[in-house]
């Protein structure tokens, strides 16, 4: 009875019933079916594997050096242009404004606005013409009316409304074209931050192919084993454990990679928000605007130090490409060798 059960576990074992579907086979053919498989599902798996990380990488790279800097660099630019209104306007109002070296504070926020302008232009395919122009304008309107007109108050006053109508007019102003700007900014880093159908459809691809290649190698092992009395090849043995390191490495490293860019695009949503949360200047001793900037700041810090932690990945993509190289060789080696040695050359 033992003995029948120990039978029976046997024929129905793994081993058994994969020998029995490939027994009609003879093993020259079934050693080069496995070989074209390998072959084929080995191209395949490094093909898609190498093009989707480098995507995915390229769509970092693209975030940390073009599309995060311009979020961070047009919210900075429209605080910097409120706050350059709020510095003047409290020096008319405080009687200040005729007093030498009083203006300093809000001449470095048209400053800074006007160098966040020109630091963007180079990592956005946006149109800064008109914003430019804007800008100047508005400068030159704040500048008027704070150096000139010391003995006419009401052009005074009428340069300063003109400035602020530059400012904040509905639509067509500094503030609201920046903030248009911004939210176009935005959606143009959600963009190249996001997977997509594709870059999801070739990770897919890449490790269904793995897969089978994985098993492929496993069956070609059994074959070598249980037709020719070769246990162990070296060549298919290296190749599957590439093929599990080439199946977890690049995944799990774009898997921390999308986790950080994930964070940094919630903090640039709040970058967003934060900077478009005042539409106009602010009275005299409100600091909306200045703990607007303050956390704009902090945390465009915290996404560039998000955005740097992730360049290591960068690293791992020669890694994945000489992998890729070696899982279609090795293979090919591996079961080539042994049908030169033992049928090939006796034709």
């Amino acid at each position: 009875m033992t003995t029948g059960r120990a039978v029976s576990r046997r024929r129905r074992s793994p081993a058994s019933l994969w020998r029995g579907l490939l027994g009609p086979w003879r093993t020259r053919r079934l050693l080069e079916a496995h070989l074209l498989i390998l072959v084929a599902c080995a191209a395949v798996a490094a093909t898609a594997l190498c093009f989707s990380y480098r995507q995915t990488q390229r769509g970092a790279d693209a975030l940390a050096s073009r599309e995060a800097p311009a979020v961070q660099g047009l919210a900075g630019t429209r605080l910097a242009a409120l706050r350059s209104y709020q510095e003047a306007d409290a020096l008319l109002e405080d009687g200040l404004v005729d007093v030498a070296g009083s203006g300093e504070a809000y001449r470095s926020q048209l400053s800074a606005a006007d160098q966040g302008l020109s630091r963007i232009a180079d990592r956005t395919d946006q149109d800064l013409g008109t914003v430019n122009g804007l800008l100047a304008t508005y400068g030159n309107s704040l500048n008027l009316g704070t150096s000139m007109y010391r003995a006419e108050p009401l052009m005074r006053q009428l340069k300063f409304h003109e400035a602020h109508s530059l400012l904040v007019r509905d639509k067509v102003g500094l503030a609201p074209r920046l903030k248009s700007l911004q939210a176009t900014q935005m959606r143009h880093a959600e963009a190249t931050a996001a997977l997509g159908a594709w870059r999801r459809a070739g990770w897919w691809l890449a490790e269904l192919a793995l897969g089978a290649l994985a098993l492929t190698l496993l069956s070609a092992l059994f074959v070598l084993r249980d037709r020719c009395g070769r246990d162990g090849n070296p060549y298919l043995l290296a190749a599957f454990a590439l093929t599990v390191a080439l199946a977890v490495v690049p995944l799990t490293t774009t898997s921390t990679t999308e986790h950080g860019l994930g964070g940094a695009l919630a903090d640039l949503r709040q970058i967003t928000r934060v900077s478009g949360q005042i539409t106009d200047v602010p009275g005299t001793g409100d600091s909306r605007l200045v703990d607007a900037q303050q956390t704009v700041t902090r945390t465009s810090e915290r996404v560039r130090q998000q955005l740097t932690d992730g360049t290591w990945a960068d690293r791992v993509y020669p890694g994945t490409v000489v992998g890729g190289l070696l899982i279609v060789v090795l293979p090919a080696l591996g079961l080539g060798l042994r049908l030169d040695g033992d049928y090939w050359r006796r034709r």
